[in-house]
């Protein structure tokens, strides 16, 4: 696929991942149409980054976990541009268990209507736009807590409810991309220890965990870094231009954090 031209959706575009992604496609020459939410303190930078990097956007304020806002922004999207091409479906609410302790009953839904439900409802609305491409793709950000859980070093980041969301996530990806074929790919991009999502850039990250646990994230990761909003850019970007035949699959971009936990012993000697 060539960017150039194309119409992109962008979600959660106010900051960070989807802000870095939605700047990455204004560059390759997309027509732009980006969600907000919260973190009104951002808007202004946001608008200011679009409106030099981005000849043709559009922001569109929206809460996703709210059906109506989503029949609202596909409308606006048919009205506007009749069809969709891109869409980068990067909505959630990322559990802490280090910053939220237990659960509560509105923290656990609201985690699963941002991370899970919302993603759907997003699709549903946009399926007809997409299939209104020549060629189009639906990319799913989701988390490897959806393999690891709340377990070793990602028990201080990734909850239950948390995890769950994103193992849902993998079961949409395949049911959509069976729903697309062949005109709509539909794929995930799963994210590991992130800049902006579980790593510098957060308040769990810079005010809440010690160095010891951060070094025992590091340690967990066999890059022995953080990942960077550059590193999901290059990812989507591989995506959408270079994986013609790639379509129901799942990126894992988690600089090693899943395999980390096991080691390699030497080879046995034997008996023989």
């Amino acid at each position: 696929m060539e960017i150039q031209g194309k119409i992109a959706l962008v979600l959660g575009a106010v900051k960070g991942i989807g802000k870095g992604i939605g700047l990455a496609l204004a560059d390759q020459g997309a027509s732009l149409v980006l969600t907000r939410h919260d973190w009104e303190d951002a808007f202004d930078s946001m608008e200011k980054d679009f409106r030099d990097k981005a000849p043709d956007h559009h922001i569109v304020t929206a809460d996703l976990c709210n059906i109506k806002d989503i029949k609202r922004l596909a409308a606006f999207i048919r009205g506007k541009y009749g069809r969709l091409d891109i869409l980068i479906n990067n909505i959630e609410r990322g559990g802490w268990p280090i910053v939220h302790g237990g659960y509560n009953e509105d923290q656990w839904d609201l985690e699963i209507e941002t991370t899970l439900k919302a993603k759907q409802w997003v699709f549903q609305a946009m399926f007809p736009l997409l299939q209104n491409s020549d060629n189009a793709i639906v990319i799913n950000l989701s988390s490897i807590a959806g393999i690891v859980g709340r377990s070793g070093p990602g028990a201080m980041v990734f909850n239950d409810g948390y995890a769950m969301a994103n193992r849902g996530i993998s079961s949409l990806t395949e049911t959509w991309a069976r729903m697309g074929a062949p005109g709509i790919r539909v794929n995930e991009l799963m994210l590991g220890i992130f800049e902006t999502r579980h790593a510098q850039g957060t308040r769990g990250w810079d005010q809440v965990l010690t160095d010891g646990e951060k070094q025992r994230l590091l340690d967990h990761t066999l890059v022995k870094r953080t990942g960077t909003i550059d590193d999901v850019v290059k990812a989507c970007l591989f995506m959408i231009k270079d994986a013609p035949y790639m379509t129901g699959s799942v990126i894992r971009l988690d600089g090693g954090f899943v395999l980390a936990g096991e080691e390699i012993p030497p080879m046995p000697k034997g008996i023989v």
